[in-house]
């Protein structure tokens, strides 16, 4: 007897992490029950947004240019597609931009997120992925946050999340909502927009341009290949419980300035490229995710850090234009 193919309905479809889950689900072989599943992609297409991170699995989706924040069109694609599952990365992410101005964030990252889980409950959805962020968890100088840890998000960004997955389980405890909040760690690889820290340095570099880096460079984050982080994604699909929490984390840590000139020396330019620059305002100094929860579900991360950064300007390299694209 044939399993029933899910709809899945992917808000931010087109963005970096959001793309890459939908390649894999589309791509065969990783799929929700053996088969395919009815696909529906959202995204707003902003310049952070692009279809042609979709290339090779036109025709096996259906998409909407839409808004999260514009209520009538989201109901109007829920009564539609009547979607099984929803999975959220649609946000605005960038730090800086958020420290520059907070208000896009406020807007998508919580309105947005709201308009999406009234449209779910209305439609009993089976299942909602609110994709957040390692951010919401603040610093930390040793050790790692567990899924207990409290919020203690620094930017305006941490704590535009922080107040999505704070909502998100009051619909988990008021309504019984049938949520699951992911937190990845720092997640990196081929189609990144470039801004942010690996895709920027691969770009100045390979334009022989300066590569800016906050005082020091001595801050350190936990870097993720995104096909691992979308395989974690799609474990969680057929694995998470609902009402729970899993951090997303592959415990390979890295000084940034370390990652600069790491991909420097692949990139075979000199260190001399490094412009270091006021640091950035409320700069948190080290992230970490204690990942042991989902790890216990089968999880592994297989791209080790070093192999996935020379796939990553072997990519740029060879996509160049998209990335000067980017600049215009």
């Amino acid at each position: 007897m044939r399993k029933k193919i899910h709809k899945i309905l992917v808000t931010g479809g087109a963005g970096f992490i959001g793309s890459a889950f939908v390649r894999l689900l589309l791509k065969g072989g990783a799929d929700v029950n053996e088969n395919l599943p009815e696909l529906a992609v959202v995204d707003k297409l902003t310049y952070a947004g692009d279809l042609a991170r979709l290339q090779g699995v036109e025709g096996k989706y259906k998409f909407y240019k839409t808004d999260i924040c514009d209520k009538k069109s989201i109901g109007a694609i829920f009564n539609k597609e009547k979607p099984d599952i929803l999975v959220n990365f649609a946000a605005e992410t960038h730090v800086d931009r958020s420290i520059n101005d907070a208000s896009a964030f406020i807007e998508t990252n919580i309105r947005g997120v709201h308009i999406l889980l009234e449209a779910s409950r209305r439609y009993k959805i089976k299942r909602f992925y609110q994709i957040s962020t390692d951010e919401v968890y603040g610093d930390i100088m040793q050790g790692g946050f567990n899924e207990a840890s409290p919020l203690k998000p620094n930017s305006p960004y941490a704590a535009s999340k922080a107040a999505a997955d704070l909502l998100i389980k009051s619909y988990i405890r008021t309504y019984n909502f049938p949520a699951v909040i992911l937190r990845p760690c720092n997640n990196y690889g081929p189609w990144q927009y470039p801004e942010k820290l690996i895709s920027v340095i691969i770009n100045n570099a390979i334009n022989s341009r300066r590569v800016p880096v906050y005082a020091k460079g001595w801050n350190v984050r936990e870097w993720i290949y995104v096909t691992d982080c979308v395989e974690a994604i799609f474990l969680l699909l057929n694995k998470a419980k609902a009402g729970e929490i899993y951090n997303i984390g592959s415990g390979h840590h890295e000084k940034n300035i370390d990652v600069v000139k790491q991909a420097l020396r692949i990139l075979k330019k000199p260190f001399g490229l490094i412009e270091f620059v006021k640091d950035r305002p409320g700069h948190d100094f080290r992230y970490s995710l204690d990942s042991s929860k989902i790890k216990k579900l089968g999880w592994r991360p297989k791209v080790d850090f070093l192999s996935g950064l020379q796939n990553t300007v072997a990519w740029s390299i060879a996509n160049y234009g998209w990335l000067l694209d980017k600049e215009k």
